[in-house]
């Protein structure tokens, strides 16, 4: 059995339209959903991601905003601009690009995000309400990976789903999403003594600790879906996930592909967010 590719590409090209569409009736009401992102210094990959971040958002006819800053600038700046962004009305999400310069504390910055405007999903607000079950904006990229699982129709209930990786921004998250679900989710990681014994019990296996490998056909039961996170560069500097694509894709039912499997769900669900803040942001006017 040869598993079928859960296809990044193309159903990001399916929910971009539809936010296309969404941002015209809201134009028609008069808004236009407005995207801020924030990039200090010039990381190279920060750069290629700000980049296409923009530009999915003017090609599905959202308002983009990009600020750039020398490495220099202080944090005390940073945060005043982040202050502007929240008061500025045209502006429904504010994203600022990590990792920041090492005089800046990353996590203050975003804290200093209005959690009305936190698309990202990186806020301890946010969390907070994806913990208890409460509207608030999910993290991108875990978001995308329930978007995926829906596509296939996937009926989480009752099912086992290990997640390989605990980050603040896909591992955890992540749980939450499927435990919402009503699957039983087991979260692995450095400190799990045995990941195969966890992973063989797995009807859904999310691998996000970026590393090559980590996630080998062996390891995973016939007819698992399999989503690979991971972003790693192979010995020919090819761009490859977490996962051994070519054995896993011969046991699993479903698998995603990299590149070209989360990696484009990550940008479609931000501009998601960024729709669902303007959306909030007019329901509040109008009620008010």
């Amino acid at each position: 059995m040869t598993a079928q590719l859960i296809d990044g590409n193309a159903l990001s090209k399916q929910l971009r339209a539809q936010v296309a569409t969404d941002t015209a009736k809201l134009k028609a009401q008069g808004l236009t959903p407005g995207l801020a992102v924030v990039l200090v210094g010039d990381n190279p990959a920060s750069q290629v991601y700000v980049r296409n971040k923009v530009k999915a958002c003017e090609d599905a006819g959202l308002h983009s905003v990009l600020e750039k800053y020398d490495a220099t600038m202080t944090e005390a700046d940073l945060l005043a601009r982040v202050a502007a962004l929240n008061n500025d009305e045209s502006i429904h999400g504010i994203l600022v690009q990590l990792p920041l310069p090492a005089h800046i504390d990353g996590q203050k910055v975003i804290e200093a995000i209005s959690p009305a405007k936190d698309v990202d999903g990186f806020h301890i607000a946010s969390a907070g309400a994806l913990m208890t079950g409460m509207p608030g904006f999910w993290p991108c990229t875990p978001y995308g990976c329930m978007k995926m699982l829906e596509s296939i129709g996937y009926n989480l209930k009752g099912k086992h789903a290990v997640v390989i990786g605990r980050s603040n921004i896909v591992g955890k998250p992540m749980a939450l999403m499927l435990l919402q679900q009503n699957a039983t989710v087991t979260i692995c990681h450095s400190g799990t003594p045995d990941l195969k014994a966890m992973t063989l019990q797995a009807d859904v296996i999310v691998a996000a600790v970026g590393k090559r490998n980590v996630l080998t056909a062996d390891m995973v039961k016939p007819g698992a879906v399999v989503l690979d996170v991971g972003m790693n560069r192979n010995d020919e500097s090819k761009l490859c996930g977490d996962v051994d694509f070519e054995g896993v894709k011969e046991v699993a039912s479903y698998i995603t592909p990299v590149p070209g499997g989360v990696g484009p769900m990550t940008i479609t669900m931000l501009l998601v967010n960024t729709l669902e803040s303007a959306q909030r942001a007019l329901s509040e006017k109008q009620h008010a």
